[in-house]
């Protein structure tokens, strides 16, 4: 190669034009030169006809099984799942199991205290789901995880249950936190991947203000018809209870951002209904992050601001505590979610177990208006089955199939399955 502001000189002799893997076309006029040049070009001609590659066909490409589960691997003392999982946890040997039976290659974990060492993740990783366990199968290894702080636990400074003091004991001490705990961390959430993570394009909406959102559903006191909170308050307080996180995974067939989160339960509140309007503003923030417009006031942590590009596939992950039809809660808000356009139509998961549990409940007078078998969880006697985790994949997506690894009680799998009072939900799509 000549170097720069230099000529390059063409070879003048056969043995050059072959040293170069050129072809040898003399500028001599006559009727082999005229022969060569027409062999050259036809040669030439055919290079640039070759019919394309045949494309992949659909089939070929590996299916994806996305799921979700809240694990209820937690403790009320910080560094507590760290001595559980130290030792030999029984609950998370049969959360484990459940991993190992179902096998996702895109999971969040719900209700998993985070700590900044990341040690209760490495210790449930290496100790627990890469060893086989009873009522499990093969141990299961992921690559990939995301794990960051969350909004459970950490102290506000503020006055935020209108008690007339901040902080507290007890259990009280959670409810002027930014999200309720009773130390940073608890109910973290943890995704594991079979799949790179793109790090660096992750967004996370923890700091993300309620007051920020357009239209937000601010408390008001029903006695005296004022906002539940001050307007200082207010202006500081956080939409995301634990948090919002968009985690693009490279799958083989492309990038899959997995929107996760875990949203406050719409109770524990007073007549003011704060958590049942924070639960229906959590799952709005994914409606709007949907949403082609008026996303300005989406401004990540990171200070991005705006949604999810329209072409993008997604699969929205997490126990969102918002049953479409049973329990406590503003329902429209999850039936929005599960309607939005974006948003794949596809069979409903369902169990066993689930109807077995919610038909008994029936018989003591706790009824499902919804489908018995399409529960995710038993929330006891007080409030029976109720569906409240998702796995909702983008349209594009091939609907293969789904579940809800909540066997019958007489199946020897029941024997995994207690480890949590939610099940774990799973859905495979191409």
């Amino acid at each position: 190669m000549a170097a720069a502001g230099t000529t390059s000189t063409a070879p003048t002799t056969a043995s050059e034009a072959r040293g170069n893997g050129g072809f040898i076309v003399p500028v001599q006029n006559s009727a082999m030169n005229r022969h060569f040049l027409l062999l050259a070009a036809s040669m030439l001609c055919a290079a640039c006809t070759t019919a394309p590659a045949p494309k992949t066909p659909p089939e070929a490409t590996p299916a994806l099984r996305l799921a979700t589960y809240n694990t209820s691997l937690y403790s009320d003392e910080s560094g507590g799942l760290i001595r559980q999982l130290a030792g030999d946890s029984e609950h998370a040997r049969k959360i484990a199991a459940v991993l190992q039976q179902v096998r996702p290659d895109l999971v969040l974990l719900n209700e998993f205290d985070y700590d900044e060492g990341h040690r209760a993740a490495d210790l449930f990783q290496q100790r627990y789901l890469e060893t086989a366990q009873p009522g499990g199968g093969e141990p299961l290894h992921y690559a990939y995880r995301y794990l960051a702080p969350v909004n459970t636990g950490v102290p506000s400074g503020l006055d935020l249950d209108n008690n007339g003091t901040v902080g507290g004991k007890g259990r009280d001490r959670g409810n002027d936190a930014w999200g309720y705990g009773l130390h940073p961390g608890q109910y973290g959430m943890l995704v594991l991947s079979r799949y790179p993570i793109d790090e660096k394009a992750v967004r996370t909406f923890q700091l993300l203000k309620w007051s920020a959102m357009p239209g937000a559903l601010r408390p008001l006191d029903p006695t005296t018809g004022k906002s539940f909170y001050s307007d200082a308050i207010w202006a500081q307080l956080r939409l995301s209870s634990k948090s919002h996180w968009d985690v693009p995974v490279r799958t083989p067939s492309g990038t899959v951002h997995a929107l996760v989160s875990h949203p406050t339960p719409p109770v524990f509140d007073g007549r003011e209904k704060r958590n049942a309007a924070r639960n229906h503003d959590e799952l709005r923030l994914w409606q709007d992050y949907l949403a082609g417009d008026n996303t300005a006031w989406l401004c990540d942590d990171q200070g991005r601001c705006g949604g999810l590009a329209a072409d993008a596939r997604f699969v929205i992950l997490g126990d969102l505590n918002n049953d479409p039809i049973d329990g406590d809660g503003r329902h429209e808000a999850i039936l929005e979610l599960l309607e939005n356009p974006r948003v794949l139509r596809y069979p409903t998961p369902h169990s066993p177990g689930a109807e077995q549990t919610s038909l008994a409940y029936a018989g003591k007078g706790i009824v499902r208006r919804g489908a018995p078998a399409q529960a995710t969880g038993d929330f006891g006697p007080r409030s029976g089955t109720l569906r409240l985790d998702y796995v909702l994949p983008s349209v594009g997506f091939q609907y293969l199939d789904s579940g809800v690894f909540w066997p019958a009680g007489d199946s020897p799998e029941a024997k995994i399955a207690d480890g949590s009072d939610h099940h774990l939900v799973w859905v495979d799509v191409r």
